[in-house]
């Protein structure tokens, strides 16, 4: 029997996560560690792991928009960031045993392969972990969009988001330390608070599918397995 409450995870990681204090490009400290904390969980034979990984510690489109380069470029440059960050994650994983299939949504065939979602989903179920680059393929999209476009499809039980506070606030922990956390929140209350957990498309595409959300920080090491045990960690946005 599973010790987890889900079967089918997908995960969001975000670029800046994999740099570390470093703030920029890849620390392979934290990559190490990232890598052994999925090790860990998957050794348990009974998860299948999907993970979308975004591109902001090494290119921003959005905020390179806001200084004048055409916003189109930008993100497409941005995709190929993730790309490069689906990589090195999956040497990680390698690295420690996990086997990985890297799906881009842009076509690069020498380095990843295409998505395709039925592929996707047959890599899941021979205990692959999934790591989804390239966002959606389309510009003006975020990584959160293409994460919850890919946990819609591949018909994931729950869509966990690692970010670098405990959960979802009223307002923001880090400049504000009489902010409140939510142990439990609904899609349209975090629409109409503007609580700025995720884009309003990504948002909507969860709540559309209901597909429930857990917002979670990946410190201490184990609060990821702790989630899928079924502990109440972080936030449940549902």
């Amino acid at each position: 029997m599973s010790q987890f409450v889900y079967s089918r995870v997908l995960l969001k990681l975000s670029g800046e996560q994999l740099a570390g204090g470093q703030g920029y490009g890849i620390d392979p400290t934290v990559i190490s560690g990232l890598a052994a904390q999925l090790q860990d969980i998957m050794a348990t034979g009974s998860l299948q792991l999907a993970i979308t990984v975004g591109g902001g510690n090494i290119f921003r489109g959005m905020a390179a928009s806001t200084e004048g380069m055409d916003r189109s470029q930008a993100d497409y440059i941005g995709m190929l960031a993730t790309v490069m960050n689906a990589l090195a994650l999956q040497e990680a994983l390698e690295r420690v045993g996990v086997f990985t299939r890297v799906q881009s949504a842009i076509a690069m065939q020498e380095v990843a392969e295409a998505y395709i979602r039925r592929r996707a989903i047959r890599h899941l179920e021979k205990g692959r972990v999934v790591i989804f680059a390239g966002g959606t393929g389309n510009p003006f999209f975020t990584t959160d969009t293409a994460a919850a476009l890919r946990a819609c499809e591949i018909d994931a039980d729950v869509f966990m988001k690692a970010t670098k506070v405990d959960g979802v606030y009223d307002s923001d922990p880090l400049t504000n330390s009489a902010a409140q956390r939510f142990e439990r929140i609904s899609y349209l209350d975090v629409l109409t608070r503007e609580l700025q957990v995720m884009d309003a498309t990504a948002i909507s595409l969860c709540m559309d599918n209901k597909l429930p959300l857990i917002v979670f920080s990946l410190e201490p090491a184990n609060t990821m397995k702790r989630a899928l045990q079924g502990e109440p960690v972080g936030t449940l946005v549902y």
